[in-house]
């Protein structure tokens, strides 16, 4: 692997595939949310939105990086 798609330990960095898919996810809810109401919806609801859009801009994907983790997956 090359030093750019990894950090140290297991925090892998996402490929730009992941990349785009985290922001396709963020602004789907993010259009529920608008088709809804903003200030209908409660607050909890703009969280994942942020989480995704953070990591889509850091590339480190939490959730992938929590299971490796957990399964005890190395790189």
């Amino acid at each position: 692997m090359t030093s750019h798609k990894r950090t140290t330990g297991l925090l892998v960095r996402s490929g730009n595939a992941m990349r785009i898919f985290l922001i396709n996810v963020s602004l789907f809810i993010m259009a529920g949310i608008w088709l809804t109401g903003f200030e209908t919806v409660h607050w909890f609801s703009y969280v994942i939105p942020t989480i995704l859009t953070t990591s889509a801009i850091f590339g480190i994907c939490p959730g992938i990086n929590l299971w490796r983790m957990l399964l005890g997956e190395n790189q």
